[in-house]
């Protein structure tokens, strides 16, 4: 057995040659979010993964074993419901009231910017068909957005970069206000300018 315990997030940083020659393993969303689990890859060798706690592989991640090789990871298609608004009676701002009905919920979604994906739920599925959703079981990867605080390179990678982007910018002051019960005491202290944060 091949023992992975590293991972490269979107094969960042390596050759285009070597991501072509590696090996592939498929994997559904279900596994991809344990730390630890076996696998078959596309040479049928028997994979064994330990990675950090916390970790979630996403597909065109890349896990590298303990002798160096590479595994490419494939998000397998797996049942989900793809949620799309009704074109005739609809518009597409009713799918962005079903997805903040679905957070409300704390449902994994994945976010497209004509349709929405879940897990297979007939309770939300009712819901959505409520709402006027049109909503269909289908055969596709899924890759659900990382939480806000979620662990994982992927969180941090993309929260740092949009803290960079937006430190002084009218994102801090979309927050202030989304966030005006309570929460100011958090924002007082943060940039320490005097003056900058109004």
């Amino acid at each position: 057995m091949l023992t992975l315990n590293k991972i490269i997030p979107g094969g960042r940083g390596l050759a285009g040659v070597l991501l072509k020659r590696a090996a592939t393993v498929e994997l559904d969303w279900d596994v991809r979010q344990k730390s630890r689990f076996d696998a078959t890859d596309s040479q049928g060798r028997a994979l064994g993964v330990f990675l950090p706690r916390g970790s979630v592989v996403r597909g065109g991640d890349v896990l590298v074993a303990e002798d160096g090789s590479l595994v490419r990871v494939l998000a397998a298609p797996q049942p989900v419901l793809r949620v799309t608004h009704c074109s005739q009676h609809g518009s597409p701002y009713d799918l962005l009231r079903a997805a903040y009905h679905l957070g409300n919920r704390h449902v994994q979604l994945e976010l497209k910017p004509d349709h929405l994906k879940l897990e297979p739920d007939h309770v939300l599925a009712e819901l959505l068909n409520q709402m006027h959703m049109i909503v269909k079981e289908v055969q596709e990867p899924f890759e659900p957005e990382s939480g806000a605080y979620a662990p994982g390179a992927h969180a941090h990678a993309h929260a740092g970069a949009h803290e960079k982007a937006h430190d002084h910018g009218h994102a801090a002051h979309a927050h202030d206000h989304a966030h005006d019960h309570g929460h100011d005491h958090a924002h007082g202290h943060d940039h320490g300018h005097g003056g900058h944060d109004h």
